[in-house]
């Protein structure tokens, strides 16, 4: 793939790659980019532009969305700005050009004062919100979350948290059978804000009854809630059925038995399925210690868990604590494990979570949208990606 070697007034035009778009594959296909938005695509012949990128042999994709992502590249986003900058950066390079920053639960002060250094990032364009995983979830669900940190939503709080967050929370996880869940769920609803069910130890019913309050998410669906049992089929059942709401399912191979994400997938579509990394830090780094939230993360074979490091150490020993995937993996996973089209694994790692985030300017390929594109080659390994119009430098990339 050859790049132009400076700007072009009149756009820029990919061609002789295959194109994937929410409609189908264009083969040999191009696709024109105009300052920060894709203005056109289609089939040869391609029209005239000043600047042209030969993409033979390349497909090409939209950026990945990924709305559920805790840090990468050795950092956190509950860190200062260095962190968040090498997280941003470690999950670019792999082709995620929307990325939401997760935040696991934490003190309320500490809560403000993450809120506060994220604000400019998210004003800035850098990430596209923030979600907060906690602090209101289930004790009994605690999984990889601080206990000490969680507490019900009392009275007010959650409209204090959001005031906090300036109009930057765009998603917020919680447990709406907790003392003052349903009003919670209300709260976040009329704010505009996404609530989304999970660290839950609620049952079937509780979960109907969070939907009919304005849940519209399931936070990892199966993880860190009950299992579906045959005289108890718990929230998954629930969650699965009602078709208003999107499922998050961590498509890593570690979270999830493949043959549980294929379920998902024929019985809700790819049009409802959110495939997400849960990444922490050690997402695209080497095996060894790191840190989620507060507690101690032991990786080893690229699986993450809480260290029994310090017996003092709260969380569940053991549990599993994050992914260390980052979206390209969950692309050709979702080709090569899933059995999913192009289009469709398109669909569930960028469409689907731009549309439960109402997150409109990016998630396909179409004109009018950001012009967010990541080439891959005949193997799905990203070799370049364009971010609002703009190639990342050949460094951001990893090598494979």
């Amino acid at each position: 793939m050859t790049e132009p070697a400076g700007p072009a007034p009149n756009g820029m035009l990919l061609t002789g790659a295959d194109v994937v778009t929410p409609d189908g594959v264009l083969p040999g296909g191009w696709l024109l980019v105009t300052g920060d938005r894709i203005t056109a695509l289609g089939q040869p012949p391609a029209p005239p532009s000043a600047s042209t990128v030969d993409c033979t042999g390349l497909t090409l994709v939209p950026g990945f969305v990924d709305i559920h992502q805790h840090g990468g590249g050795g950092a956190s986003y509950d860190g200062g700005p260095d962190d968040i900058a090498a997280a941003l950066a470690l999950h670019r390079g792999h082709g995620t050009t929307t990325s939401v920053a997760s935040l696991v639960s934490l003190p309320l002060p500490r809560l403000r004062r993450v809120l506060a250094e994220l604000a400019s990032w998210v004003e800035e364009g850098e990430l596209a919100g923030v979600h907060l995983e906690g602090p209101w979830l289930a004790a009994a669900r605690c999984g990889a979350h601080d206990p000490t940190a969680l507490r019900p939503p009392a009275a007010g709080e959650v409209s204090d948290v959001l005031r906090w967050g300036g109009g930057t929370i765009r998603m917020v996880t919680l447990a709406p059978e907790l003392d003052d869940g349903f009003a919670a769920v209300k709260t976040l609803a009329a704010a505009g804000v996404v609530a989304a069910m999970g660290h839950t130890d609620g049952d079937f019913d509780l979960a109907v009854a969070a939907v009919h309050a304005g849940v519209t998410v399931a936070t990892h669906l199966f993880n860190a809630m009950p299992p579906p049992l045959s005289r108890d089929p718990g929230p998954v059942l629930a969650l699965l059925a009602d078709p208003w709401v999107t499922l998050e399912l961590i498509g890593d191979g570690v979270h999830l038995h493949t043959g549980w994400v294929r379920h998902v997938l024929d019985a809700a579509g790819p049009d409802r399925v959110a495939l997400v990394t849960d990444a922490m830090a050690a997402a695209g780094m080497s095996d060894g210690s790191y840190r989620l939230g507060g507690l101690h993360v032991a990786v080893a074979d690229g699986v993450a868990r809480l260290s029994s490091v310090g017996s003092a150490d709260p969380g569940v020993p053991g549990a599993i604590a994050g992914g260390t995937a980052t979206s390209d993996l969950l692309f050709r996973r979702a080709v090569t494990e899933y059995g999913l089209s192009l289009p469709a694994a398109a669909q569930v790692t960028a469409t689907t979570p731009a549309t439960a985030l109402g997150l409109r300017d990016v998630g396909a390929l179409a004109p009018g949208l950001r012009a967010d594109v990541v080439a891959l080659d005949a193997d799905l390994t990203v070799r370049r990606v364009l971010r609002a119009g703009h190639w990342l430098s050949s460094a951001t990339l990893v090598e494979f």
